[in-house]
């Protein structure tokens, strides 16, 4: 299934969020690492992407998701 999701932002992503951008950017870090995420750019304005990883696999995380949300 593609994904279709905007690029955002650090900011943009605490904004819609309502989180701590600080926060926000420990976790982008966290998911980048894990390959997760795909930044684009550098610093302020880097934008974060879906990886192939995660959009290939975006049904079976869906899954797992609602599992960890229902408990």
């Amino acid at each position: 299934m593609a994904v279709k999701e905007q690029p955002m932002n650090a900011n943009q992503i605490a904004a819609k969020l309502g989180m701590d951008y600080k926060t926000v950017r420990h976790h982008l870090t966290v998911l980048v690492k894990n390959h997760m995420l795909i930044p684009a750019g550098e610093g302020y304005g880097a934008m974060y992407f879906l990886s192939p990883e995660l959009e290939q696999n975006y049904d079976e995380f869906n899954k797992i998701w609602g599992k960890i949300g229902s408990k």
